[in-house]
Formats: C-alpha cells, sequence, structure tokens
C-alpha cells in the first residue's frame, strides 16, 4: 500500500525536491552530459515542474553547479576520503578502495562522474572549471595527508614526495577510467587496477 506522504505535493517538502532535483540532473548528466542534458527528462525524471526547478535553481546551468557541489564532491568525499581519514596504513585503504571499483563493462563505459564532466566542461565555463577543479584538489590533498601520515606511522617509504605521488596515483586512476569509458570494456578498468595496486605497494618501506 502507498504511504499516504507519497500524496503530498512536493513542495511542501523543499528540501526532498531540491534533492530529487540534483540527483535526477547527475543521472541525466552522467549518460549524456552536461551540454547533451535535457531539461525535460531531469523534470520528469524528478517529478517536479519547471516552477519547482526555478524555485531552487535559476536555470540549468546552476543546477548543474549543484551537482558538483553536493551529488559528485559527496561521491568523492565517501569513496576517497572518508575511507582515508586519519587512517594507519594509507596503502591499505587505498587498495581497499580499489577493490571496491566496479569494473563490470557496464560500469566501465559510464566513466567517473567527475571525470567526465571535467573533460567536458572544463574549458568551456569557468564556474564549472573552478568546482572541478576544487574537488579534485580536495582529492588529492586527502591522499596526500594520508600518504604523510603514513610515513609518520612506518607505513609508506620516506624517500617519496606525498603530493606528488597522490597526483600521480589520481590521475593515473582516472586515466584507466578514461581507457577503460573509450573502450567500453571492464578489462580494461581491471587491468589498470591491477597497476595500481603494484604501484601501491611499491611505496611501502
Amino acid at each position: 500500500m502507498s504511504n499516504l506522504n507519497d500524496f503530498i505535493p512536493s513542495r511542501r517538502d523543499p528540501g526532498r525536491t531540491r534533492e530529487r532535483l540534483m540527483n535526477a540532473a547527475f543521472e541525466e548528466v552522467y549518460h549524456s552530459g552536461f551540454r547533451g542534458s535535457d531539461l525535460n527528462a531531469i523534470l520528469a525524471k524528478a517529478g517536479v515542474t519547471k516552477g519547482a526547478l526555478y524555485h531552487h535553481f535559476t536555470g540549468k546551468e546552476a543546477l548543474g553547479h549543484a551537482v558538483i557541489e553536493q551529488v559528485i564532491a559527496r561521491i568523492t568525499q565517501d569513496k576517497w576520503l572518508a575511507p582515508l581519514d586519519d587512517v594507519d596504513d594509507p596503502i591499505n585503504a587505498l587498495i581497499g578502495i580499489l577493490d571496491n571499483t566496479g569494473t563490470s563493462d557496464a560500469e566501465a563505459a559510464g566513466g567517473c562522474p567527475l571525470n567526465n564532466l571535467a573533460q567536458e566542461m572544463s574549458p568551456l565555463d569557468e564556474g564549472f572549471r573552478m568546482r572541478l577543479s576544487e574537488i579534485f584538489t580536495n582529492w588529492i590533498s586527502g591522499v596526500t595527508d594520508a600518504l604523510r601520515l603514513g610515513q609518520v606511522n612506518g607505513k609508506v617509504r620516506r624517500d617519496i614526495d606525498p603530493r606528488e605521488t597522490a597526483t600521480f596515483f589520481v590521475a593515473s586512476y582516472e586515466g584507466y577510467m578514461s581507457l577503460a569509458k573509450t573502450a567500453q570494456d571492464g578489462r580494461v578498468l581491471i587491468s589498470g587496477l591491477k597497476q595500481l595496486r603494484v604501484y601501491l605497494e611499491g611505496l611501502r618501506p
């Protein structure tokens, strides 16, 4: 049986409406790109009217910015930064993250939502570029801090530069994600993750 709340207009819950819009926009942008995304399709997925959209956002661009700040940033936080927070052995933690990365053909075909949008919009829109750059910066900084703490704990070689290593790791991961997306083949990503694990193991003392 349907819950009575399912029939209450979404305007009575502005926070839920905004969340639905951002999640629907994320799905549409992930599959079609920002420029290829259709506003009517987003509204249909969210189950809201155009009036509700403009109550929360000034337009498609503002909605895209919100997707970066609140959906993609959260994905990066949950996948990469939270597991590295004050961790004793960052190498084990990073390998664990890689092991939890989906490698099916369907998952590989979609690519990384952060990298997809960065490649599409960074050359075209400064607002997008700045927001995406901030996520990359925070991601690299999180890995850097974890590696630095690992050096203090004797879990990471002291002869490496933590920031350079973190930058290389993030760039390599995103590179393999792009190659797998282009090939539409999960095996490419599986091979890449294997090489990244070998690289991480080489960072141990």
